[in-house]
């Protein structure tokens, strides 16, 4: 059973225009699906107030409220902003069966999402995000 469509993205542009957006780096994950390595993303043991948002297009994906420490490697929050801020989609790559999280509104790559791991978060999920896939706008 292949996984449903897509609805299109709001905001769509070439590969062409991604990449004149876009840092080599920021191209790999959020356009590939690429993995930062762990521990070197800016913001895995950041505990700045603010909201962050995708590194792409801008839209607003997570907040400083729902972000928790994890101790995996990378940033990881327990809930999104709102429900339709991003998409779930089944990956099966690399051998394993995972939940992709893309950005609702340009279908960027952000990272995946895991659940029933134990953490003591009020989902039982963790949505382990890729650094690069974001941008952190600090409370005023």
């Amino acid at each position: 059973m292949s996984p449903s469509p897509l609805p299109p993205p709001k905001i769509a542009l070439t590969d062409d225009e991604w990449r004149e957006k876009l840092t080599p780096e920021e191209f790999a994950v959020l356009r590939r699906g690429g993995t930062e390595r762990p521990g070197v993303g800016e913001y895995t043991d950041t505990h700045t107030e603010g909201v962050y948002q995708c590194r792409a297009c801008g839209a607003e994906l997570f907040r400083s409220t729902e972000k928790f420490d994890s101790h995996c490697g990378w940033p990881s929050f327990f809930d999104p902003t709102h429900s339709d801020a991003v998409i779930l989609r089944p990956d099966d790559s690399h051998g394993m069966r995972r939940v992709e999280v893309l950005c609702a509104t340009c279908h960027s790559h952000l990272g995946h999402v895991f659940t029933g791991e134990g953490y003591l978060t009020p989902t039982d999920q963790r949505y382990c995000i890729n650094s690069i896939s974001l941008r952190l706008v600090p409370k005023p």
